[in-house]
């Protein structure tokens, strides 16, 4: 298998019917895990994210899986690694400067093993559920 990282068709979307709402999605997603991760917690949900590596490596993988579903291209895969592992990493700075939050390298590492599992798992069927679930949903609206 040999990567593509030309320049031509970075962010070419033409596989996806819907790709304005996947990617709508996505924007969400990432705003949603920021503003989470600098928001001071309340006690309770101090007490259940105790051990928390696995939501941190869960949340990562969920927003790289998501946006690789939607860019295919190598070159363009690769720049969303390097840009959601360099938001964990700054989200944990930013952590340690306020006084209700932690900063926590091993927070770092569970943020760039989801990253990196995703990344390895767009290559294989798991990159095309976005695909999947809109010829199925479409489908599915065409017989009805």
């Amino acid at each position: 298998m040999a990567f593509d990282f030309s320049p031509q068709g970075l962010f070419a979307v033409k596989h996806l019917r819907f790709r304005r709402l996947w990617i709508g999605v996505g924007v969400l997603m990432v705003m949603t895990v920021t503003i989470g991760s600098v928001v001071s917690l309340p006690t309770t949900v101090k007490a259940v994210m105790l051990h928390d590596k696995l939501l941190h490596t869960f949340a990562y993988a969920a927003m790289m899986g998501w946006f690789a579903q939607i860019y295919r291209h190598d070159l363009t895969r690769l720049v969303l690694v390097i840009g959601l592992i360099a938001l964990g990493i700054a989200i944990e700075f930013v952590q340690g400067t306020t006084a209700y939050r932690q900063f926590d390298v091993l927070d770092m590492v569970a943020n760039t093993s989801g990253v990196v599992l995703a990344w390895a798992l767009a290559y294989t069927w798991v990159g095309n559920v976005l695909v999947w679930a809109e010829n199925y949903v479409c489908k599915m609206v065409l017989k009805a």
